[in-house]
């Protein structure tokens, strides 16, 4: 059987690299391809793909955004998420997202493929480099308690994180499906969990972060 897949990054060139990798094995198939996090899960539940390839750092969501809300709508749905990022917290994040495995795009050309087939068999896979990173991590941690970021829901990190691209309090109601005051309320809590003043200072946390891309 051929694994149809979705295919989200919001670099055109990255994309169709990926895709001839895939395209080039006979059981797998890129059926649809996203660039950017809203237009995934549009994608994603319109044409019902069997494995979704997600990158962590997109416009409108983050692949781990994506990743959350796909896993509540469609829970049979596999899921990779690609990171230019070895850290351990990436990595964390995106299994507590709901991910099958986390490949590095810099070993994507040699990984992804069994990384597809390991996720369609329900096996996890983790790239190597990363898993390294996780070790030493591991080996050498303080115990400094949960990063800040933690204190955060689901939808404040959403609203940080398009406000941290810019968008107005309208643009982001309209794109979150909410209300222009429900979008300040949620601002006004990130801003007080966070000990913040301004939009400045949560642009820069969703850096950080690896909300968005400096």
């Amino acid at each position: 059987m051929t694994t149809r897949i979705l295919l989200a990054d919001d670099h055109a060139m990255v994309r169709h690299g990926l895709r001839m990798v895939l395209d080039a094995e006979p059981d797998l198939e890129v059926v649809a391809e996203a660039g950017d996090g809203l237009e995934a899960v549009a994608l994603a539940l319109r044409s019902s793909p069997d494995l979704a390839v997600l990158d962590v750092s997109m416009p409108g969501r983050t692949g781990l955004q994506v990743a959350r809300e796909l896993s509540r709508q469609r829970p049979a749905l596999r899921i990779l998420l690609l990171s230019m990022h070895e850290s351990p917290q990436y990595l964390f994040e995106a299994l507590k997202a709901g991910a099958a495995g986390y490949v590095l795009k810099s070993a994507a050309h040699r990984d992804l493929v069994e990384a597809c087939r390991s996720a369609v068999r329900g096996d996890p896979f983790l790239s190597p480099a990363a898993l390294r990173s996780l070790v030493r991590e591991r080996l050498d941690e303080q115990d400094d308690g949960p990063p800040a970021g933690d204190a955060l829901t689901g939808r404040e990190q959403e609203v940080v994180k398009l406000i941290a691209e810019g968008r107005t309090t309208g643009e982001i109601a309209e794109a979150l499906t909410i209300s222009p005051h429900t979008v300040e309320r949620h601002r006004s809590n990130a801003l007080a969990k966070l000990g913040l003043r301004n939009r400045v200072e949560l642009a820069r946390y969703a850096i950080r972060r690896g909300l968005v891309e400096p």
